[in-house]
């Protein structure tokens, strides 16, 4: 995905409204210049795109298989996943079938709308409609303090007090003022109902219409006809008292998700869009973010974000990158300085030379991560939509049959405890249960500097006994020094050290970058190939022949050719054409955190191991500073791989940390992995975690604090559980007047969001 999207033009939007972005306004997005933006390519044929985007409207489970079950059937559509808490979607399509325009009527056609999931169209949207919820919530309030007024003289006068013309009358005027509630108020419910039975599918909002309408026909019916077949009981105040509760807990509730999603969104939603570029003249041009291009020189003023990767080239300031490093203090950013794309200038404007844009910038990649993460269903979460999508047919068939059986017996008991039932057993609390607390939780990670890329990982860390550390770059410090060189006659150091400079240029390994950081010299070598060999190291055709750079066994030497190569060190070799050039020794330091971190572990009650491609030497001299006892050196990476099968057939729960492109395969494999934010990207696509500073004391805070929102997933399961078994009953037996049920099934849902919410603190 392209960060951020390009703005639509005013004249492409619907001309009823430029917050409203309509099915038929997507069609400006029908282009690969305008979809990549916010779109990822998945193939090399550039015809398989994976799209976040965000859809308005939906408020519970039932809405995100509407969603999935109106794009899964279209042409070109492989894959559509849809997150009801969160209100992200991901949808997986082929270009050469189908276009952006086309999935999004097919979203519209449902009864929703849809987004690019960084438009600021979006927001604009998502408040209108927190104000209409509002007005609709006060609108209800009103009236429903209105209609009391006149239903509680009914309730207390005595038999004969009251003559029938001035209970008609008082009956009359409540009519009269639920009928803003029934036309305004109760608006969406009913949309949204209209639209379920256009689509042959059912939400959350059936049952409660049915409940609503049923209430209003048979209290108009015994409004204008008391001695008809409907009987002569009013319900009026029951049903704007419930609509009003109803209201109330879905406007709290979408208060509260917008909170607990707040640290995915902000940090999704940070980018200008617009910028001022620095002419070469020295004027100043206010341009679209999207036309930045590398290069070129920018003015960021305080309390501006920086819309690029770059270098701060005049000037100097403060930033703030807490949501991108983690780091929550302030980093001094001087000439020279790289500054990062989404991150603040704090203190003072500074002029910033662009070296990385759009989805290249570290931001980008950060926000594509999260999006994947936003549309993720925990396993759990999966488990409580299926549920939830076969009790609303339930929950109408069991009215139907209460309503049959009271009708034989009393008429006005029959309307009230099928109401009460449609009303009491949906299922809203049950589908919020998981997702709310995970997104609460992941919003509050990401704070901390932690990404959350598979949420049904805080599950999987819950039930971890091992966690398996990588050595080099993990346990270690990034930066490894060269402490000695040794070559052949024909070649010097420096000369030595400048080929394995330039051969490393494209590896992201620790130990590439500690040749990179010694080289002072042009890098002047031309590399005509390179190949990186996963846990061996890199061959590079050069013009002056092919070179190996990389371990004992990469290199083809058996240690016994020369005397340095016995020595009990890490080691990096240089070939020529199958001739040894030259030898690195390599020293390395333990990150300070470490030792905090591996202490935290064991407290945990946790067996702690170290798997690493260097010699088992090396792997024992860190081991046993941390005082480690398992440990294995010399790894391919098969061998870490087995060695993992293995653990996990000893039925261990396996919790795999690394950074290098060798941990690739073991990360995806382990029942839970952590990369460090500094590490290879592969690693990084296949780990469920990603630590972007790369501190390992926020391991343990990880697990804590996974296993405290598994807490809180059972204990809003518990109470959607026993809010159903306690109400539904009583429902059923006609105990449980419509107000009552619809203040229940509003709190009930409201007790989840609070309490998912607490996790966010």
């Amino acid at each position: 995905m392209s960060i951020p999207i390009k703005v639509i033009p005013k004249q492409n939007l619907s001309p009823k409204s430029s917050l409203s972005l309509e099915a038929s306004d997507w069609k400006a997005l029908d282009t690969i210049d305008e979809w990549s933006h916010f779109s990822q390519n998945t193939d090399k044929d550039h015809t398989r795109w994976e799209s976040h985007i965000v859809i308005e409207g939906m408020h519970c489970a039932a809405c995100a298989f509407k969603v999935e079950n109106a794009l899964k059937p279209l042409s070109g559509v492989i894959e559509a996943t849809v997150n009801a808490t969160s209100g992200h979607a991901k949808i997986i399509w082929q270009s050469n079938l189908i276009k952006p325009s086309q999935w999004a009527s097919g979203i519209y056609k449902a009864g929703y709308q849809a987004f690019p999931a960084s438009d600021l169209l979006h927001q604009d949207e998502r408040k209108k409609n927190q104000r209409q919820a509002l007005w609709r919530l006060l609108v209800a309030g009103f009236c429903m303090m209105q209609v009391m007024m006149f239903s509680v003289p009914t309730y207390m006068a005595i038999p004969g007090e009251m003559t029938s013309n001035m209970k008609g009358l008082m009956e009359w005027a409540s009519w009269v003022i639920t009928l803003p509630v029934i036309l305004f108020s109760c608006g969406p419910f009913f949309k949204s109902a209209l639209n379920d039975l256009r689509t042959k599918q059912i939400s959350m909002d059936m049952p409660v219409s049915l409940g609503i309408l049923i209430m209003f026909i048979v209290s108009t019916a015994a409004t204008f006809d008391p001695y008809g077949l409907l009987g002569k009981e009013v319900y009026f105040d029951s049903l704007t008292m419930f609509v009003f509760f109803l209201l109330t807990g879905r406007w709290i509730e979408l208060k509260m998700r917008d909170k607990t999603a707040g640290a995915l969104d902000v940090l999704m939603r940070r980018m200008p869009r617009m910028v001022n570029r620095v002419n070469p003249d020295g004027s100043i041009e206010k341009i679209p973010v999207t036309l930045l291009q590398i290069g070129d020189t920018l003015e960021v003023k305080a309390g501006e974000a920086f819309p690029a990767d770059g270098e701060i080239i005049l000037g100097s300031t403060n930033a703030d990158e807490a949501l991108l490093t983690g780091e929550s203090a302030a980093v001094r950013k001087s000439i020279h300085a790289q500054v990062i794309a989404g991150s603040f200038n704090l203190t003072n404007p500074v002029h910033m030379r662009v070296e990385l844009v759009g989805q290249e910038t570290r931001y980008a990649k950060i926000v594509h991560l999260m999006e994947k993460a936003s549309t993720d269903k925990p396993r759990l979460a999966l488990m409580a939509d299926r549920i939830a999508k076969h009790f609303l047919w339930i929950v109408i068939l069991l009215a139907l049959s209460v309503g049959i059986y009271f009708w034989q017996f009393d008429h006005a008991k029959a309307i009230v405890a099928a109401v009460a039932v449609l009303i009491v057993t949906c299922p809203c609390a049950l589908s919020l249960a998981t997702p709310a607390a995970m997104l609460s939780m992941s919003g509050f990670l990401a704070r901390q500097g932690i990404l959350v890329q598979k949420m049904q990982a805080l599950e999987a860390l819950t039930q971890i006994n091992t966690v398996v550390f990588d050595k080099t770059g993990t346990l270690t410090n990034d930066q490894i020094f060269i402490e000695k060189i040794f070559t052949n006659k024909k070649i010097t150091q420096k000369e030595a050290l400048v080929i394995a400079a330039s051969i490393s240029t494209s590896s992201l390994h620790p130990v590439s970058k500690a040749f990179i950081n010694a080289s002072d010299t042009d890098l002047s070598l031309k590399i005509e190939k390179l190949e990186e060999v996963s846990g061996g190291g890199l061959l590079a055709k050069t013009s002056l022949g092919v070179f190996k750079l990389g371990s004992l066994t990469f290199c083809g030497l058996n240690g016994n050719e020369f005397d340095h190569l016995k020595e009990e060190q890490l080691q990096v070799h240089l070939m020529q054409d199958d001739y040894w050039i030259a030898s690195f020794m390599m020293t390395e330091s333990i990150k300070e955190d470490a030792f905090q971190s591996i202490a935290a572990l064991k407290d945990q009650h946790l067996n702690i191991e170290i798997l690493s491609g260097d010699k088992l030497s090396s792997v024992k001299r860190v081991a046993d500073q941390l005082t480690i006892q398992n440990i294995k050196g010399q790894c391919s990476p098969e061998d870490k791989l087995r060695h993992i099968q293995w653990l996990q057939s000893q039925q261990s729960k396996v919790l795999m940390v690394g950074d290098g492109l060798n941990d690739g395969p073991v990360l995806a494999f382990a029942h839970a992995s952590i990369a460090l934010g500094q590490g290879a990207p592969l690693s990084q696509a296949q780990s469920d975690f990603i630590i972007l500073k790369g501190e390992l004391r926020l391991i343990p805070k990880l697990i804590e604090e996974a296993k405290r929102t598994m807490k809180i997933i059972k204990q809003n399961l518990l109470w959607a559980a026993l809010y159903n078994l306690i109400c539904i009953p009583l429902a059923v037996m006609g105990f449980l007047p419509a107000w009552l049920a619809g203040l229940g099934m509003a709190l009930s849902s409201l007790f989840v969001i609070l309490n998912a919410a607490r996790l966010a603190f």
